[in-house]
């Protein structure tokens, strides 16, 4: 990312740290980048590359930030003062010994694959660490956002961007359509049924915060036009994320998995399922390409009527990354705020009980909701099934490995 220094009106395409690094190769002192005579000889590791024992002494190889792997050089531990670093690369050091069934006690002598192989995660780490970054600067909720890959050396996603609210696709012109309330308190004295009163439906949340709506139906929330006020019980999914999630690599061939960092008691708004907005028509052409890639990320909106899909392949937010389950912990509802055309409703994952600290967030990619009443018509959240050929015997069979006792074997 370009940083821009005070006083300066040309952005530069060089971190704040490499700058520094710069200053120190060229010997340059700088007030802005607090380079001077007392710090320009220090230097920091950025990465352990390799691990040797000499006479009882040990020695690391060390990659030193803002210089090129040619300038690495083998140092004494008792010159190093990175225990975070060095704890890591000993806990890469044992996983990968045992990975490969070699005594997991420190060897005199790295060999060349095992040292490579720390080498690469040290550099996936840096390279997570950085997307992270992104990612939190582009959130706009609360929720901060973590990445961890323990699994395999895959990076960050290729041609993936993340976005906070739907982008619309060529030819597709949202309209705000709604209208604000009068109320002064919408959860205690609603005038008119507040604005869902006004969809002859009812106040979707408790007075703590909890969807007490049964799935199908819609939620109606307070909007722009209305007189309440931001902190009104009436504006929950507009808020964004709360909690912290980690985007997480997981060991079963399911890809990249979400989990949550905090407790999420049962019923509470946990994220929303944001992408591209595009045509049923333009969802079937890709829907072709995605099957033949083996995966997709389409969406129909189908709360009234089939006509628009959202699609988060290439654009999306942290939704992207849940994975599906024959027994999920998260469940959709369609939900109206500045709006109220309910062929585009916004999409967002409840949560269907408690889930700890630590638990895998999932949704049933293939639920069915039947339509609680005449208002509200089926909710059909047949997800990855826009493009597909309506026949079952001539659907893809892809294979459900989601582990759970009630598991359906086949997502479709």
């Amino acid at each position: 990312m370009a940083e821009e220094l005070e006083g300066c009106s040309v952005s530069c395409k060089l971190s704040l740290d490499d700058l520094q690094a710069v200053c120190r190769q060229e010997r340059l002192h700088c007030k802005q980048l607090r380079v001077n005579k007392h710090n320009i000889d220090d230097y920091e590791v950025e990465y352990l590359c390799d691990y040797k024992k000499s006479k009882e002494q040990e020695f690391y190889l060390v990659k030193w930030k803002g210089y090129p792997e040619s300038s690495n050089t083998w140092e004494p531990r008792k010159n190093l003062k990175c225990r975070k670093l060095m704890t890591q690369f000993h806990e890469d050091m044992e996983h990968e010994l045992r990975r490969q069934k070699r005594r997991t006690t420190c060897p005199k002598r790295l060999d060349k694959d095992v040292a490579w192989t720390l080498v690469q995660k040290a550099k996936l780490r840096k390279r997570l660490q950085c997307w992270e970054a992104d990612l939190n600067k582009t959130r706009n909720h609360p929720g901060r956002i973590f990445v961890l890959n323990e699994v395999d050396l895959d990076g960050p996603p290729r041609d993936f961007t993340y976005i906070t609210n739907y982008k619309v696709g060529e030819g597709i012109v949202l309209n705000e359509m709604a209208v604000g309330c009068e109320c002064k308190d919408c959860f205690s004295d609603p005038i008119g049924g507040c604005c869902p009163g006004a969809s002859l439906h009812r106040l979707a949340y408790t007075d703590k915060g909890q969807v007490r709506v049964r799935a199908g139906e819609p939620i109606y929330e307070c909007n722009s036009r209305c007189s309440c006020g931001p902190d009104c019980s009436n504006r929950l999914v507009q808020k964004g994320i709360q909690f912290d999630l980690c985007i997480f690599k997981t060991g079963n061939g399911r890809g990249w998995g979400v989990r949550a960092l905090q407790h999420i008691k049962k019923n509470t708004f946990v994220m929303e399922y944001v992408g591209e907005i595009i045509t049923s028509d333009e969802a079937e052409k890709r829907g072709h390409l995605y099957d033949r890639q083996g995966a997709t990320y389409l969406f129909d909106l189908d709360y009234v009527e089939d006509v628009y899909t959202v699609d988060a392949a290439n654009h999306g937010n942290i939704s992207h990354f849940v994975n599906h389950s024959c027994n999920p912990n998260l469940q959709v509802y369609n939900v109206f705020i500045d709006n109220l055309d309910e062929r585009l409703p916004r999409i967002a994952l409840f949560s269907t009980r408690s889930i700890r600290a630590g638990e895998e967030l999932t949704f049933d990619y293939k639920m069915q909701i039947d339509p609680v009443d005449a208002e509200s018509t089926r909710m059909d959240s047949n997800f990855s099934l826009a493009g597909l050929p309506s026949s079952p015997k001539k659907r893809i069979r892809v294979e459900c490995r989601c582990g759970s006792d009630t598991c359906r074997k086949y997502l479709f």
